[in-house]
């Protein structure tokens, strides 16, 4: 018997230009509201295939990871279902450009950051100082 477990996403942390990369989500759940780009992880990808994958599909961006953020797995994270997400910091490069389920790609300050979708306000609070230092290396 297969086991049913949560299913497997990524999130990144882009640094593009002294500021932090989000998508305007198209489609629900959280239609509108901003967000960390990343989905969910391919069958026979890494992590790192996936986050690479899904920030380009989503900003036009190219990234270079520069660190593992943490693992979040709270099950009520995501309202479609328990989902464990592996979040890594990175550095994009090229020019943003919405793409796939992306409405809108926006760029923010560190303390300009709104309200985000699932508890990507959570992960940014928890790696400011990690984002600082990418920042400022900048």
């Amino acid at each position: 018997m297969k086991p049913i477990t949560p299913l497997l996403t990524v999130d990144a942390i882009i640094v593009h230009d002294s500021m932090i990369v989000f998508v305007r989500r198209k489609n629900n759940p959280f239609k509108g509201m901003f967000a960390l780009p990343g989905g969910f992880v391919e069958l026979g990808e890494t992590t790192e295939e996936a986050v690479m994958r899904e920030s380009l599909e989503e900003t036009g961006l190219s990234i270079e990871i520069v660190k593992l953020i943490g693992v979040y797995s709270e099950p009520s994270r995501d309202p479609r279902g328990h989902t464990v997400s592996i979040c890594y910091l990175a550095k994009g490069r090229g020019n943003p450009k919405a793409g796939s389920d992306a409405a809108e790609v926006a760029l923010f300050t560190i303390d300009g950051i709104p309200k985000l979708a699932f508890d990507h306000n959570h992960i940014i609070d928890q790696v400011r100082v990690d984002i600082n230092g990418v920042l400022s290396q900048m």
